[in-house]
């Protein structure tokens, strides 16, 4: 029963992956990948490794080349490291590629083709390969030359100009939602190229068009119904009242976006008066006049605490939750409760035990789970050179000229 168990958490068991990734999109799409059971060998440069192994608001781990922002997305992970510069590192990795099911990467387009590691190039020893590429345009346009990070492509995808208010926008969301997205939109596609009937496939990956495909109806809105997006705060343009209200100790955000929620919220506020009132007789007189609505509201709403009322409200049909901080989240029993985190106790180059949360899936009632730790630069890179048939006084000869 427990193999059983430990089959469905891990439905990519016996996939390889090659990461070839910096910093958060790709590392991100690995980190997914690698919840969900394959060996990811993480391929890093020699003596620098991930950039993010020296980001994090630690800067004694990051020093030690742990950066919390590499700790965050590498568990499960092994580490090689390789100069794609020496032909025997290519050799390596070309060794590797044949012998993979999947290479991601997220050079800037054309860095692959002029080493010649490119799909074309890893493909012919390979033809099964599912090569994915990661990049902020992607790898055709006038953009696609373009060096990008999280906030470019928050500020190009139109993200930052309807995120705030008019008086606060444009604004960069609180974190990076595109190379999250990104990540995200290169794993899904890396799993159903994982299950084609015939394998082998180049996938393109933009952090740009993900963003887009993720704002279906912002972008709706504006091709069908000729509605150019704004920033709305913390309004919802779709509905009235629906947005965040202030209650006596901070924000409750109520979504009453049917008429039914709409009375049952302003009778157990006792305030049954508005609703006889025309100004908030339909959901298009509210959203006209939702200002002066939760003005109304908010008289009632701030005697009271945000948890108070969301708890009464959700007991009674109306969708309500308080605006939480992050700590306040981490620690309550919805999230504690379902198996979300990790513990690591003896990390690499750490003296302290950390936590790091899984992905946001579960497989029957089980949260997918990595057994080791994040890895220290290259600390499996002798494993990995044996498995692949290099000799011992091979392999030193390749450490001592930093090819590994």
């Amino acid at each position: 029963m427990a193999t059983e168990e430990r089959d469905a958490r891990a439905p990519l068991k016996g996939v390889r992956v090659l990461d070839l990734t910096n910093v958060l999109a790709g590392p991100f799409a690995c980190h997914q990948l690698a919840h969900l059971g394959a060996e990811v060998i993480k391929v890093e440069a020699v003596g620098r490794g991930d950039l993010a192994r020296n980001l994090g608001a630690d800067p004694e781990l990051s020093a030690k080349g742990m950066g919390i922002s590499f700790l965050a997305q590498n568990a499960g992970k092994k580490s090689l490291t390789l100069n794609l510069k020496d032909a025997r590192g290519k050799e390596v990795l070309k060794r590797l590629a044949a012998r993979a099911d999947v290479l991601v990467e997220n050079f800037r387009p054309g860095v692959m083709a002029r080493l010649g590691l490119d799909y074309a190039a890893l493909s012919e020893a390979n033809p099964k390969l599912i090569y994915c590429a990661i990049s902020g345009f992607g790898q055709d346009g006038p953009w696609a030359g373009r060096p990008a990070y999280d906030q470019i492509v928050q500020g190009a995808s139109g993200v930052m100009s309807i995120t705030g208010d008019a008086e606060s926008a444009p604004l960069r969301v609180g974190y990076p939602l595109a190379d999250t997205v990104g990540g995200l939109t290169a794993a899904m596609a890396i799993c159903a190229a994982l299950n084609a009937p015939e394998r082998g496939a180049f996938i393109d990956v933009s952090m740009l068009d993900s963003v887009l495909a993720t704002m279906g109806w912002v972008l709706s809105n504006y091709l069908i119904g000729g509605v150019a997006p704004q920033p709305n705060g913390n309004e919802n343009p779709t509905s009235a009242p629906s947005g965040a209200f202030q209650c006596a100790d901070g924000l409750v955000n109520i979504a009453a976006n049917k008429d039914d929620q709409w009375e049952i919220l302003a009778r157990h506020l006792g305030r049954a008066d508005l609703l006889t009132r025309p100004d908030y007789a339909t959901r298009e007189d509210r959203k006209r006049n939702r200002l002066r609505l939760k003005a109304e509201l908010e008289t009632v709403l701030t005697t009271r605490p945000a948890r108070d009322w969301a708890r009464e409200l959700n007991a009674r049909g109306v969708p309500a939750g308080a605006v939480l901080s992050v700590p306040e989240v981490l620690v309550h029993p919805q999230v504690t409760g379902r198996d979300f985190f990790a513990r690591f106790e003896d990390v690499p180059g750490l003296e302290r035990p950390i936590d790091l949360v899984r992905i946001g899936a579960m497989f029957d009632g089980a949260r997918p789970a990595v057994s080791t730790p994040p890895p220290a630069l290259g600390a499996d890179t002798r494993e990995i050179l044996d498995e692949l048939g290099f000799g011992a006084a091979e392999i030193e000869a390749m450490r001592g000229e930093n090819v590994v």
